[in-house]
Order: C-alpha cells, then sequence, then structure tokens
C-alpha cells in the first residue's frame, strides 16, 4: 500500500522541506504563533478565475488531472493572482478511484459519473490498490509545483472513504444519498469492505503526494454531514482514522474537512487530523469548543458573502478572524468552495486583509 521512500520522507521532512515548516500556514496548523493568519481557499484553482477558463477550455477535467504541466500552472495561477499563503494541488478526489479501476467520467455541470455502480462484493473486489506509477502524473506535478512554489507550502488532498463510496454507490452526485444509506444499513458487512478498500486508496494516494513533497494534506468528507453523529462514529469514522491516521509517521500536518457537520466536529476531530475544517454555519468559536483544544481549525467565511457589497465582506471577515483567535490555531479560508461567480478581484481583497488585520510581531 505505501511506497518505498515513505520512510525517507518521514525521516527528512524538514530538511526537504527546507523554510516550508516556518510558513504562516504551516506554523497555523501546528498551532505555533506566526507572523499572521494564514489563508488559502477552497476551489481556488477553479472556474473564478479567467485564465484557468483559457486553459482548460477543450480539455476534459480528468484528462486536465492528468497532464502534470497543465496542473503546475493551474495550481500556481491563485498564488500568483490572490498572494494567499498555501498552493492545493488542482486534481479531483476522483482521480484516484478511477486509478484504481473504476469506470467514471466527470460530466461538465454534473460532476463524477460512474459507469457500474457498487452492488456486490465482486464490485468491490475490482476496486484494486493503486500504487505510484498508477498516479505517476500526480507525482510529477507535485515535484514541478515545489520547485515553482519555493516558500509557499503545497497541499495535497484525497477524497475520504464515506464521499468516495457515496459517489460509487450512488452512480453520481446525490442529494439524499439514499443509496448510499440503504446499503450502509442494509449490508453493513460489504459497506465496511468498501470503505476499507477507499481508504487504502485514499491513503495510498495521500502517501504519494506526500513523497513527492506537499507540505500538507487535506481530507474531504465533503457529504459526511448527511449523517447523525452515531452513523457518522459507526459506519464512516474508521474508516477516516485509518487514513488520516496512517499518515501520522509522515510528519506533514493532516487537515480534515466536511460540509454541515456541526454535529460531527467533535466526532472528526478523533479521526487524526492536526486541523479541522469547518462550514459557514457553525461560528468558530464554537467549533473550538466541539472540537477540543488540541487542534487548530480552519474556515469559514461563506463563500455567498463575496457576493455583497465590501463592507459586509469586510466586516465579515474581521468577526471571523476574531471568532479564530479563540482556537489554539487558526487558518482561514471559506467554508465551502469558491463560487465560479465570484469576482477574483475580492479574494484577492480578503487575502490583503487577512493579512492586515492579523499581523503581529514574531521571534
Amino acid at each position: 500500500m505505501t511506497t518505498e521512500t515513505t520512510g525517507a520522507s518521514a525521516r527528512d521532512g524538514e530538511s526537504r522541506h527546507g523554510g516550508l515548516a516556518h510558513s504562516a500556514f504551516v506554523r497555523a496548523c501546528r498551532r505555533e504563533p506566526g507572523p499572521h493568519t494564514p489563508v488559502w481557499f477552497m476551489r481556488q484553482a477553479g472556474r473564478s478565475l479567467p485564465e484557468y477558463r483559457e486553459i482548460r477550455a477543450n480539455v476534459p477535467m480528468l484528462e486536465s488531472c492528468r497532464r502534470p504541466e497543465l496542473v503546475t500552472e493551474i495550481t500556481l495561477q491563485p498564488v500568483r493572482r490572490h498572494g494567499v499563503d498555501a498552493a492545493i494541488l488542482f486534481s479531483d478526489i476522483v482521480v484516484p478511484v478511477a486509478a484504481a479501476g473504476v469506470d467514471l467520467d466527470i460530466v461538465p455541470g454534473t460532476g463524477p459519473v460512474v459507469a457500474e455502480p457498487v452492488r456486490t462484493a465482486a464490485d468491490v473486489d475490482r476496486i484494486r490498490p493503486i500504487s505510484r506509477d498508477d498516479v505517476s502524473y500526480v507525482d510529477e506535478a507535485v515535484r514541478l509545483l515545489v520547485a515553482e512554489l519555493g516558500d509557499t507550502p503545497l497541499i495535497g488532498f484525497a477524497g475520504a472513504p464515506f464521499t468516495l463510496a457515496s459517489y460509487l454507490v450512488e452512480g453520481g452526485p446525490s442529494r439524499n444519498h439514499v443509496k448510499t444509506k440503504a446499503l450502509m444499513y442494509g449490508d453493513p458487512d460489504l459497506w465496511h469492505a468498501l470503505c476499507d478498500r477507499l481508504a487504502d486508496v485514499a491513503l495510498s494516494f495521500l502517501r504519494v503526494q506526500i513523497d513527492a513533497g506537499v507540505s500538507a494534506v487535506q481530507l474531504f468528507d465533503s457529504w459526511a454531514g448527511a449523517l447523525s453523529e452515531a452513523d457518522y462514529r459507526r459506519y464512516v469514522l474508521p474508516h477516516s482514522t485509518r487514513v488520516l491516521g496512517g499518515l501520522a509517521d509522515t510528519g506533514v500536518p493532516r487537515i480534515h474537512f466536511g460540509v454541515g457537520t456541526a454535529e460531527l466536529l467533535g466526532a472528526m476531530g478523533e479521526a487524526g487530523a492536526d486541523v479541522v475544517g469547518v462550514d459557514w454555519r457553525t461560528p468558530l468559536d464554537t467549533a473550538t469548543r466541539r472540537i477540543g483544544p488540541d487542534k487548530a481549525v480552519q474556515g469559514n467565511l461563506d463563500p455567498c458573502v463575496l457576493f455583497a457589497p465590501w463592507p459586509v465582506v469586510e466586516a465579515e471577515v474581521r468577526r471571523i478572524l476574531e471568532q479564530g483567535r479563540t482556537a489554539p490555531g487558526h487558518v482561514f479560508n471559506l467554508g465551502h468552495g469558491v463560487l465560479p461567480e465570484t469576482d477574483p478581484d475580492v479574494l484577492t481583497r480578503v487575502v490583503a486583509l487577512v493579512h492586515e488585520l492579523s499581523a503581529r510581531p514574531v521571534e
């Protein structure tokens, strides 16, 4: 499951990343004081940028994720434009699932669509383990990016087992996750076998990125908010823990994020992350009490606020920074991804404002 260089990357992480361990972003993830509150945006490399739309024209999503030079350019675009404190690898959560042999496509306007949804143990058995060779394009892209980014950390990511399983069982995006829950409740053995397999895939995918040089990783459990806390603990937490706990020896900060997870924040904090992402529905001071004092938080400006007049945006940024001070570490972000219609100039102004308002001396 792991790669032959994993142990080496864990041992020489500090030297491999050079000064990145002292960046504002990594410091905040580790609950250490930094020169300012770091800021990056989920989906910052995406459709809100005209340069992204231009470079992606007529290139299918999965293909774009498999071109290292294209991935490098797209990942760098928001760093150049916004001055964010971290880049996030341009990819998609289904990339490793496709590499594991699942027949799927990312359909414009719809999202991932699976040709043969998972229904049986035989379907699970067809999801094979992945190695670096299966995602060599990701390995190459990360190495190119680390060389280009210099002192800016790069975040790698993967989809969490529950969210990946939902796509595979539903056959695509779902509002109510009916088929997913029917399998989860009706055949728990098959459900756990599927999530075990997907945990292996996610862990291997993150290991490849870490070995190639990312400074942190984020595990996206986008659909976990569809569950009660009891169901989350029974059907999801063990598998997310396998992924995040399986990276403990690497030394890189681990971020865990989901949407609509207010009642799950405490449980999600137990899965093994150093940072818990919070969507816009839960104030950061409330989230901090639920998560506990040993985790940093990430978030959580409502993406729709960016469409309001600037005085409203500024007031919300100030509120979130104030609430974030109650946590032992705070990474400023949106409560979910950047919406495609967002004015990029507003994002740039938000970055500058966060840096200005949170500037502080550091020894």
